[in-house]
């Protein structure tokens, strides 16, 4: 029995599940290849090939520039934020990206290893899918993201802050600047005539 649950954590660690969580990826982190990182081990594993593992950041351009992101992550937004007030879940809901596989396909190759890091690991969840349907066999999510988790202590002043892990909160090199070269912005739509 020992044995068994030794074997079983030696496959999820070699298949990418980050030994943080266990044989439990919270499910709406979950994806169809299976492949997670922590913020740590994607950091690592892009340093030992940066040539053909790539850090892709799926956030808004927002946040890409203003929460900021790990140095070397390019950003193809999987969904971009809508400024129309959803009165019904008191929210500014995002859409989704219509150009997000078409710009994806068009920058990263098949063999590519892509690591997908959005805020805290549920939209990166979907781009993961949405990229392994496209073909791409080698996705990882990295679940905690760029901000991490919130912290859940009522009697702390950190509580419902994003403090408790992800790339930033890992210490991990990250950045405000902008290079456009790693930037696929969405198409404008029109600015309506007053």
């Amino acid at each position: 029995m020992i044995l068994a649950g030794i074997a079983l954590c030696s496959l999820l660690h070699a298949q990418g599940a980050p030994p943080s969580a266990g044989s439990t990826v919270p499910k709406e982190m979950q994806t169809s290849l299976g492949l997670y990182l922590t913020p740590a081990e994607a950091f690592e594993k892009w340093k030992a090939d940066a040539e053909h593992v790539k850090i892709l950041d799926v956030r808004t351009p927002d946040e890409y520039l203003f929460v900021g992101h790990p140095t070397m992550a390019w950003n193809i937004p999987l969904a971009l934020q809508s400024y129309a007030w959803d009165s019904s879940g008191k929210k500014l809901p995002m859409k989704p990206n219509p150009e997000f596989l078409k710009q994806a396909t068009a920058t990263f190759k098949p063999s590519d290893t892509l690591l997908v890091i959005c805020r805290s690991g549920g939209r990166s969840a979907k781009a993961v899918d949405a990229l392994a349907a496209a073909g791409y066999k080698q996705v990882y999510n990295i679940v905690e993201g760029v901000e991490g988790d919130l912290v859940d202590d009522p009697a702390s002043p950190n509580h419902g802050k994003r403090l408790k892990n992800g790339w930033k909160n890992a210490g991990l090199p990250w950045t405000y600047d902008l290079d456009p070269a790693k930037m696929r912005l969405p198409i404008a739509e029109p600015t309506p005539k007053p």
